[in-house]
C-alpha cells in the first residue's frame, strides 16, 4: 500500500500579484495591462511575466517611456469600457503622470457627478530594501492618498497581494495599487486555489467584505499598538517578537487599505492597548503615519497612557544604498520608540 505524503504549497508575493491580473483577465476580456517593458520582458520584475504570451499583444503591451501618456491613455480607455491596469516602473518614475492622476483620474467622477467612472488600477512598485538608487525606493503614497478620489491599496502579505489587486481590479473607481517591492520575493505558505476560492466567495457573496477600507490584526496584544501598512509589516512584527522577549506584548495593525481608511480598527486597537507607535517608510513629516497619529489623538486621547510616537523614513531625499539601511525603520528604532513610552500605572 503507498502513501501519500502531503506538500505545503508556497507562493511567492510576485506571483500571487502576476496570477491575480492573468485571473482577472480571463474573467474579463475588458481587462488590459500596459507599460514600459510590461510585454515580452514581463516587466523590470517580471510581475507581468507571461501576460503577453497567454493573452496577445493587443490585452499585455508596452508603451513609450512616458508615464503622463501611459496613464492619460488608461482614462480614455476607462471611459469607453475598459479596466485597464498601468504599471509605473518604479515609484518616482510615476511623477511625470501626476498631473493626468491628480487633475483628470482621481476628478472624472466628481467632474460628470457620476455619470463617468474609471475603473483603473495603477500599480506602483514602492519603498526600499533593495539598495535602489534616487527615483527607485520612495515612498510616495502620501500624495496620492491627499488626492481626493483616488482609492490607495498597500497589501504586506502574499495573500492580500492576490486579494487586494484583485478587489481593486473590481473597483469601479480609480485605485493606486502600491506593491512593497521588497515583497515581491518573499513566500507564504498560500496556494493560489484556495486564494481564488475565498475571492470568489466574496464576489458571490456582498455580505462577505474584502479588503478595501479594512484594517487587519497580524499579532494580538495588550501592552502596546504597533500600526503599519505595507513594506513595514513585516518590520513591526519582528519588532513585535523582540519586544515579547523583554515582557511587552505588542499588537500589531496593518492597515492595508490607506484610502478608505479604516479608523474603527485603529481606534479599538488603541482602546485595547493604551499605546501606540506608528511605523512607515515614507518621510514623517506631512505623511500617512501623520494622519493616523492624529486621529489616534482626536479619538482615543482618554484612552491613551503615552503620547503617540512615530517611527519613519527620515525627512530627507532617499539616500544612496549604501546609507538605506540608516534610513528605514528597522527593529531597533521600534524598540527604541517603545522604551520611550510611559509605562509606568
Amino acid at each position: 500500500m503507498s502513501t501519500t505524503t502531503a506538500t505545503k504549497t508556497t507562493t511567492t508575493f510576485a506571483s500571487a500579484l502576476n496570477t491575480a491580473m492573468s485571473d482577472a483577465m480571463e474573467a474579463d476580456n475588458s481587462v488590459v495591462v500596459f507599460g514600459e517593458d510590461v510585454g515580452t520582458l514581463g516587466g523590470v520584475f517580471r510581475i507581468t511575466d507571461g501576460l503577453t504570451k497567454r493573452f496577445g499583444t493587443s490585452r499585455c503591451f508596452d508603451t513609450p517611456l512616458a508615464e503622463s501618456g501611459i496613464a492619460g491613455t488608461a482614462v480614455g480607455m476607462a471611459i469607453n469600457g475598459m479596466r485597464p491596469i498601468i504599471e509605473m516602473q518604479f515609484d518616482a518614475f510615476a511623477y511625470p503622470a501626476l498631473e493626468q492622476i491628480f487633475s483628470h483620474v482621481a476628478k472624472m467622477a466628481n467632474r460628470t457627478r457620476g455619470r463617468v467612472r474609471l475603473p483603473m488600477v495603477i500599480r506602483i512598485p514602492y519603498g526600499g530594501g533593495v539598495g535602489g538608487v534616487e527615483h527607485h525606493c520612495d515612498s510616495s503614497e502620501a500624495y496620492y492618498a491627499h488626492t481626493a478620489g483616488l482609492k490607495v491599496f498597500t497589501p504586506a502579505t502574499v495573500a492580500d497581494a492576490y486579494l487586494m489587486l484583485r478587489e481593486a481590479i473590481d473597483t469601479e473607481d480609480p485605485v493606486v495599487f502600491f506593491e512593497p517591492k521588497k515583497l515581491y520575493w518573499s513566500k507564504a505558505a498560500e496556494d493560489l486555489s484556495t486564494l481564488r476560492e475565498i475571492y470568489e466567495s466574496r464576489a458571490e457573496d456582498s455580505r462577505k467584505i474584502g479588503a478595501q477600507g479594512q484594517a487587519a490584526v497580524v499579532r494580538e496584544g495588550q501592552d502596546v499598538s504597533i500600526i503599519s501598512y505595507g513594506p513595514s509589516v513585516e518590520t513591526a512584527l519582528k519588532a513585535a517578537e523582540a519586544a515579547a522577549e523583554d515582557g511587552i506584548s505588542a499588537e500589531v495593525l496593518d492597515m492595508r487599505s490607506i484610502v478608505p481608511f479604516d479608523e474603527d480598527a485603529l481606534v479599538r486597537t488603541v482602546e485595547k492597548t493604551g499605546r501606540a507607535v506608528v511605523v512607515a517608510e515614507a518621510q514623517g513629516f506631512v505623511s500617512v503615519a501623520s494622519e493616523i497619529t492624529a486621529r489616534i489623538q482626536e479619538r482615543c486621547f482618554h484612552s491613551l497612557a503615552s503620547p503617540v510616537l512615530r517611527v519613519t523614513g527620515f525627512d530627507i531625499p532617499y539616500p544612496s544604498p549604501k546609507l538605506e539601511e540608516h534610513h528605514l525603520p528597522d527593529v531597533d528604532r521600534i524598540l527604541d520608540a517603545l522604551d520611550e513610552l510611559q509605562w509606568e500605572d
